[in-house]
């Protein structure tokens, strides 16, 4: 018994799912060998096996390094002045308990939808479907707000070169605008290469991903040279809650590990690969932005980032250091860059996850078509494409997109917990990755991820209640009902 439910899989009587009690049905859960088995079988909806590693590892580094680490400078350096870099550290390890168990489900459960999967096999329907609403936020949402964000970059990149972008047309209602039209190309450009085939969209994040890399290694190139460690002291001027406070901040610059996690049925090796590719992600990321703070500091007084907003933090030392604007040229480039990398790999998870949820019933069939020739989920690729063409032209996002932090949270709890059931409930599972120092690292990712939820904010809860209220309407219209094991249990083939 964990968080309150039975992980046992109910006894299915004879005569299927009449005889079976509500709360037997809800928690209902999906045997891995069902799951593994579906993946393996081939057929028509079968996905194609192209990604290795490297794929894996920049899928996840491409979703993690979006614009946060060009704008978040500017508000956590005020909070922990030089010790920002501990703070850096300290939401790496915290993402690390989390990062742990992803790695070791993602190795014992190697199938698209990640979170959800991982839930569906040990703690049961409802709550996979509940994980799975939260993903939907986290990715369709979360994407369509970073896409806003690109109108912003491209019109500023313009503007360096004395081109004026109509505002109405880089900003949704509401902000001032009347359709932002780069949002929805930078939507239709990603769904152009998912649609290509998963080899060819992870070749082009790759080539991204490096990109926005050397980006932001050409920055520290240049705060190096004006390097001041007298910058440095005194090293925690604002106290331990500031360290602290700053590292609260910074967490969410780390979240996006998980995307390799959905790519476990397009993985070429998907148990050694998986894993590796989940930690060496945050472990690449953590050394960047750790890098990259210590350069920002040591160029310039932790004082003077105060009131900093946007990416002016890092623009501004390049233009102090060089004396010329082209250097913030560069970095507008690796914002706009970086944007459109995070749209792509933040695309290909969510169709991924709504590609297992459909196989599992609890979506239409239509989530699982896949293009023949491409072995893509192509019509789940125009469905995704064409909400957050809408949400990201449309619809300002600032509130909705808060809340995706908790369903981010909230699927990382479930993970933790799961690694913890399946210990318990299949301890003869083969699991080629194990997290070290269990049970207290999930119990650690569990507690991390519980405070910084209670930390949110009341209109952040709100949005997020109203998300899960829709989410379990549709659920009891729809999945429970339609799903692959209620309809195995109607017909007592369960």
């Amino acid at each position: 018994m964990l968080i309150g439910v039975d992980v046992s899989e109910p006894e299915i009587p004879a005569g299927g799912s009449a005889t079976l009690s509500v709360r037997d049905r809800l928690f209902r859960t999906k045997s891995i060998e069902q799951s593994l088995a579906e993946t393996q079988s081939g057929g028509p909806d079968a996905l194609k096996r192209t990604m290795g590693l490297t794929a894996l590892t920049m899928f996840s580094v491409g979703s993690i390094v979006g614009t946060g680490i060009f704008v978040i400078l500017g508000v956590a350096v005020p909070q922990a002045g030089p010790a920002i870099i501990v703070s850096f550290l300290l939401a790496g390890i915290t993402c690390a308990f989390s990062a742990l168990s992803y790695a070791e489900m993602a190795g014992s459960i190697p199938i698209s939808g990640s979170s959800y999967s991982y839930t569906y096999a040990t703690m049961g329907e409802f709550v996979a479907w509940v994980c799975g609403w939260c993903l939907m936020l986290e990715y369709g949402v979360s994407v369509a707000a970073v896409a806003v964000g690109w109108g912003q970059y491209i019109n500023e990149l313009f503007n360096l070169f004395g081109v004026n972008l109509p505002a109405q047309f880089v900003q949704p209602p509401g902000d001032g605008g009347t359709v932002n039209i780069p949002a929805m190309i930078v939507v239709i450009l990603a769904a152009y290469l998912l649609l290509r085939g998963a080899s060819e969209s992870a070749k082009v994040n790759t080539i991204l991903v490096f990109t926005k890399i050397v980006i932001l290694l050409f920055f520290c190139a240049i705060a190096f040279t004006a390097f001041n460690d007298g910058n440095l002291y005194p090293f925690i001027p604002l106290g331990i809650s500031g360290v602290t406070l700053a590292a609260a901040q910074v967490f969410f610059s780390f979240i996006g590990f998980d995307t390799a996690a959905t790519a476990g049925e397009e993985a070429k090796n998907p148990t050694r690969d998986l894993p590796r590719a989940i930690i060496f992600s945050l472990i690449i990321v953590t050394a960047l932005y750790v890098v990259v703070a210590l350069a920002a500091i040591g160029a310039r007084p932790w004082e003077d980032f105060e009131g900093a907003g946007g990416e002016a933090a890092l623009a501004t030392i390049l233009e102090d250091v060089t004396g010329a604007s082209w250097p913030a040229a560069v970095l507008s480039v690796g914002a706009v860059v970086s944007i459109f990398s995070v749209v792509l790999a933040v695309m290909y998870g969510q169709t991924r996850i709504l590609f297992a949820m459909g196989r599992d019933g609890l979506l239409p069939k239509v989530f699982t078509k896949v293009n023949p020739k491409t072995q893509t989920p192509a019509v789940n690729t125009y469905i995704v494409a064409g909400v957050i063409v809408v949400l990201a032209a449309l619809v300002p996002l600032d509130a909705l997109a808060n809340a995706t932090s908790i369903g981010t949270l909230f699927a990382f709890i479930l993970v933790n917990a799961g690694v913890i059931i399946l210990r318990r409930t299949r301890p003869d599972l083969p699991r080629s990755f194990k997290t070290p120092l269990y049970p207290f690292t999930p119990i650690m990712g569990m507690i991390c991820c519980a405070g910084l939820i209670l930390s949110l904010k009341a209109d952040t809860w709100i949005t997020f209640g109203v998300w899960m209220v829709l989410g379990l309407i549709i659920y009891f219209a729809y999945g429970f009902r339609k799903s692959k094991l209620a309809v195995a249990q109607k017909d007592g083939t369960a």
